[in-house]
């Protein structure tokens, strides 16, 4: 689940953004964003306070992941920087509109708890809905421009969300936490994940077996060692995991 919202977000913003991401974390969902300061790090900090699991999407290298923050370890101990950048490429603006569109593509919904009228996350919001994930909107005060992003969203047709259990029904979730390791148990292994059975492969080489974007297969792969289904072996190959 995406979480995403303005760099400057009023106090409001700041204590949905953490009431969200720690219900959602706690019902083991991982919470993805984009690192960036306000809405952003709260939603990652809520994550790892409630034990949960993040993914934070750079819009520069994961060798120096920008800003700076005090997240960084606990990141790096329970979660993972994303990037498709160089490892030492530095930030540049035109980087951030297209590492939103792996927010979104990393999420089965995108949830916008602040933002200003030409907001970043409307752009996060805009791929979400062309790559067909749900897209839900916090209303916020009339009279507070860090509302009008989310406020025009609702008028586009997103969805109007005031409790996180209401997100955890449509994503087919329970309130109140779930075991992560039991719905993976339940899940079969996609067409992607078979290809490992008995193996350890690159996901070139997977992209090559599967005849899938590299892009895709690096995506569902990520998701899979989130999941715990996969792991990651010295020179980037995957192995999958043992679930009896």
């Amino acid at each position: 689940m995406a979480v995403v919202g303005s760099r400057s977000p009023s106090p409001y913003g700041e204590a949905q953004a953490r009431r969200f991401a720690r219900v959602l974390a706690e019902a083991g969902v991982v919470i993805v964003s984009g690192y960036a300061r306000g809405i952003d790090q709260c939603a990652h900090r809520a994550a790892l306070d409630a034990g949960g699991r993040t993914i934070a999407v750079l819009g520069n290298g994961v060798a120096r992941p920008w800003p700076e923050c005090e997240l960084e370890p606990r990141i790096l101990e329970r979660g993972v920087f994303l990037s498709e950048r160089e490892p030492e490429e530095p930030p540049r603006p035109h980087h951030f509109p297209l590492r939103n569109r792996l927010i979104s593509a990393l999420s089965q919904a995108v949830l916008v708890v602040e933002a200003a009228h030409a907001s970043g996350s409307l752009i996060t919001a805009r791929w979400a809905a062309d790559q067909g994930r749900e897209v839900f909107a916090l209303p916020g005060r009339v009279d507070h421009p860090m509302s009008r992003g989310c406020h025009r969203l609702l008028r586009e047709g997103a969805r109007l969300v005031e409790d996180p259990e209401e997100i955890l029904v449509e994503v087919g979730l329970h309130a109140g936490g779930s075991d992560p390791a039991a719905r993976t148990e339940r899940m079969p292994d996609t067409a992607l994940l078979a290809q490992l059975r008995g193996e350890t492969l690159s996901a070139d080489e997977l992209a090559r077996r599967t005849r899938q974007p590299l892009t895709s297969v690096i995506v569902e792969l990520v998701e899979a060692e989130m999941s715990g289904r996969v792991a990651r072996t010295p020179g980037g190959l995957f192995r999958l995991l043992d679930r009896s």
